[in-house]
């Protein structure tokens, strides 16, 4: 007799089979399968490859874990899972979960939010301190066995303007508010957590939130979409942490550029398609902002022709800031909880409010 109020039509509520696509690295490690079979005791894993194969029959799939798959592969697996009714997306751009399919069959999607933030946030410290300290220029120097003192700036002289004040940005406003910089921070909903699935009380706690902020944010004003560039004027460094949705792609253009000061720094640690890229590398080859810090970009790899490559105001990394040994354990430590909350029927952590986009 089944005694679980949860979904899955396995024993004990459990899903009968559970998909898992590769997560950050070329296979699901052995050890974490593992711990997925004990969150769901008697659920059958099928493996899927980046191009959607699959090493054993999808019929019963209830549930999808999905790392690196194609988005053809995804909708394909929907077509051949017709008890597919929740999928975690291993990170936290749902964009490619949210597919018109998957939205026609009303999936429920929960994502890695707070997975990531701890080393995104470091990384964009590392950026603002390397700009306010000039350390692009004395390596530069260093090259060239040439001694010039440089004039840096303290972080508490700065203003940061966080665009998108998620997990991600709090993240970040909790690193910058230790050194004492000033914070200013956009957010679509600036009054609260914003409607859709938030508010109606289907997320708990996100996955940031075990560890907490090392330090406490302090923000000196959150403004809506509607105050971007008033941020943008007033911040002396711009951190992109926002998701791509349809409000948000592209809202770095002429205009945005144009309203940021001419000596402003550009950070970019969440998605390339947030960004113009003709009115980006305009204003960084007329020096019309100090330079940008770039981690993600439309296309990737970043083509070998691309102009950010040879800009000298422009520091390039390889969509890396999120690396970190830890990232992994915390990701599977995430959907192995909400396995053992879907058995038992209760609300899932990270659910995406399909609407919004995140």
């Amino acid at each position: 007799m089944r005694t679980s109020a949860g979904p899955g039509r396995g024993p004990n509520g459990v899903p009968l089979a559970i998909a898992v696509s590769p997560i950050l690295s070329a296979r699901v490690r052995a050890r974490d399968l593992e711990r997925i079979r004990q969150a769901a005791p008697g659920s059958t894993i099928v493996n899927l490859s980046v191009e959607g194969l699959a090493d054993g029959p999808v019929d019963n799939v209830e549930v999808l874990l999905r790392g690196w798959l194609v988005a053809e592969a995804f909708d394909r697996l929907l077509a051949r899972a017709p008890h597919l009714t929740w999928v975690h997306s291993a990170t936290s751009g749902v964009e490619r979960a949210l597919t018109p399919a998957a939205r026609a069959r009303d999936v429920l999607v929960t994502n890695a939010r707070g997975v990531f933030s701890r080393p995104i946030a470091e990384h964009v410290l590392l950026m603002i301190l390397a700009v306010s300290r000039h350390l692009p220029e004395l390596l530069e120097l260093q090259r060239e066995r040439t001694w010039q003192p440089l004039e840096g700036r303290e972080l508490r002289e700065l203003t940061i303007g966080i665009v998108g004040y998620g997990s991600l940005g709090k993240s970040v406003a909790s690193l910058a508010s230790a050194f004492g910089a000033t914070v200013i921070a956009m957010r679509r909903h600036p009054e609260g957590e914003g409607a859709g699935a938030r508010a109606s009380g289907m997320v708990t706690q996100g996955a940031d939130e075990d560890d907490g902020f090392p330090f406490e944010p302090r923000i000196a004003r959150v403004v809506g979409p509607d105050g971007l560039h008033e941020l943008l004027a007033e911040s002396d460094i711009v951190v992109l942490a926002a998701p791509l949705t349809p409000e948000t792609e592209g809202m770095i253009d002429e205009a945005a550029v144009g309203a940021m000061k001419r000596d402003a720094w550009l950070i970019n640690v969440a998605r390339g398609r947030l960004v113009d890229d003709t009115a980006l590398v305009r204003a960084l080859r007329d020096n019309r902002i100090g330079g940008a810090a770039l981690d993600a970009f439309r296309d990737e790899p970043l083509p070998p022709g691309s102009p950010y490559w040879e800009l000298p105001n422009v520091i390039l990394t390889p969509h890396t800031a999120w690396s970190s040994a830890r990232v992994l354990d915390r990701s599977i430590d995430l959907f192995c909880d909400n396995l053992v909350r879907f058995s038992r029927g209760e609300p899932l952590r990270n659910v995406v409010d399909p609407a919004a986009g995140y």
